[in-house]
């Protein structure tokens, strides 16, 4: 696997992928709908929303990493955020199909479990959140995802093709932390202080690559704590008393999200925690 097509190339991820990639020796496209001046390597404008475009830019790819989507709920009307996501996912899936590519990493999200963007805020039915716990988003960024998910599931039962949905929580960088942990706890209630690093995002992408024989997946990418400095007991008993339903102990600041499956399939373990860049 030498050429790797990377989607979104110019976003926060794909930046900080791209850069890992060119490092380990990958040949690398980067597809987006803008150039980046901080890419050293082919960038391709393209309108994953056109399916003849998608087609051509994949050719001669071996590899696929599928980050581009508007990533929140936010910022356009609700109908174009889901057919966007929807559509472009789609095409990217069905022309890796047409060109014969096996493997494709597919950028999902921890709202896809529906806590996150709720108009109408509800509870995890127990914890930790693993990736076996109901979807129910109640908009249409989270339902893009679950759409996603299920057409990736689809391709692998057509063909066989390779596709590991990464359902990653809150993106943050080194420089991110000192603000976020100035906020209070109830602002992270919602997307139950779940976090990864930009360096494990981007090692679990690279660790996605390197997987084989695992049809469609798809796996928490959060870090193993809490984005809190208050012990999860205590985030629990105050936050969410409700869940009853506890699988697991939480000693110190343990995630409420559970990237175990994530571990033991990718041989993959997030390495770095705000706390360690704030202490």
């Amino acid at each position: 696997m030498k050429t790797i097509v990377v989607t979104g190339g110019s976003g926060k991820l794909g930046t900080a992928l791209i850069k890992e990639l060119l490092q380990e020796g990958y040949a690398v496209t980067s597809l987006d709908t803008q150039r980046s001046n901080e890419l050293k390597c082919r960038q391709i404008k393209v309108d994953l929303n056109d399916f003849g475009q998608v087609v051509s830019a994949l050719h001669g790819a071996d590899a696929v990493i599928h980050l581009a989507a508007i990533p929140a709920p936010l910022g356009h009307t609700y109908p174009y955020i889901f057919a966007n996501n929807v559509v472009s996912s789609y095409h990217i899936l069905e022309a890796a199909s047409l060109l014969g590519i096996r493997k494709v990493v597919v950028g999902s999200s921890e709202s896809s479990y529906g806590f996150a963007w709720a108009p109408t805020p509800f509870s995890p039915d127990y914890l930790p959140v693993d990736e076996e716990h109901p979807q129910q988003p109640q908009e249409c960024y989270g339902l893009s995802k679950v759409v996603n998910e299920l057409t990736a599931s689809m391709f692998d039962r057509r063909n066989g093709m390779q596709i590991i949905s990464l359902r990653f929580s809150m993106i943050t960088k080194p420089e991110d932390y000192k603000h976020l942990a100035a906020r209070p706890p109830e602002a992270f209630k919602n997307i139950m202080w779940s976090y990864i690093d930009i360096r494990d995002a981007v090692s679990a992408c690279m660790a996605s690559l390197k997987v084989e024989d695992r049809g469609a997946i798809c796996l928490n990418i959060t870090s193993s704590d809490t984005l809190s400095d208050l012990r999860t007991e205590q985030l629990i008993e105050q936050f969410y008393p409700d869940v009853k339903d506890l699988r697991d102990a939480f000693p110190e600041r343990t995630a409420l999200v559970s990237n175990m499956e994530a571990q033991r399939v990718l041989s993959w373990k997030p390495q770095h925690s705000w706390a360690d860049t704030i202490n």
